[in-house]
């Protein structure tokens, strides 16, 4: 088994700030380019991936974990923890299927040291992550800011100019 792990790169955002909409819209043209993308997302409620009467739940209710549901066209694995706990990204990369990928981009774990974009909606009224993260390596804003020199200023509405910057400047993959 090859140890290979993709790059990572992190979206971090205040809540509402867009950051699974970017993704929807990101990840066809980063696909288009011949990308294969992985995504981990975080979420701070308790997900059900399955649904009650269904065998995955009523096998998982049944003290089994993890609980692998096979289709030919997709898979899920479903682990329980014994109790909440917090969620380290090291420990979900580890776990992560990332064989064949080019890359993983994660949504949250905005405390988390790794490369990110961060998005910023002045409208939001929230305060700019960067001055405070010295792992954002670009901010994505909707309206005109200044950021200092080494920091990237994106368009949050410009999702082609996102994907070239992801590609070419953190991938180095595009001339």
């Amino acid at each position: 088994m090859s140890s290979f792990q993709p790059p990572v790169l992190g979206f971090a955002a205040y809540s509402g700030t867009g950051k699974t909409t970017l993704l929807t819209r990101l990840l066809p043209v980063l696909n288009s380019l011949g990308l294969k993308i992985g995504v981990i997302k975080f979420s701070h409620h308790d997900v059900q991936i399955d649904q009650p009467g269904k065998d995955s739940y009523r096998l998982r209710a049944a003290g089994a974990t993890p609980v692998m549901l096979v289709s030919p066209y997709r898979r899920a694995v479903i682990c329980e923890f014994a109790s909440p706990q917090p969620l380290v990204l090291e420990e979900q990369l580890a776990a992560f299927p990332a064989a064949g990928l080019d890359l993983i981009l994660v949504e949250g774990f905005r405390d988390t040291a790794y490369a990110k974009i961060e998005l910023h909606r002045p409208s939001l009224g929230k305060p700019l992550l960067y001055p405070h993260d010295p792992h954002i390596i670009a901010v994505a804003c909707d309206q005109p800011i200044t950021v200092p020199a080494g920091l990237r200023r994106l368009d949050l509405n410009d999702t082609d100019g996102i994907a070239q910057f992801i590609a070419g400047e953190f991938l180095g993959i595009l001339q």
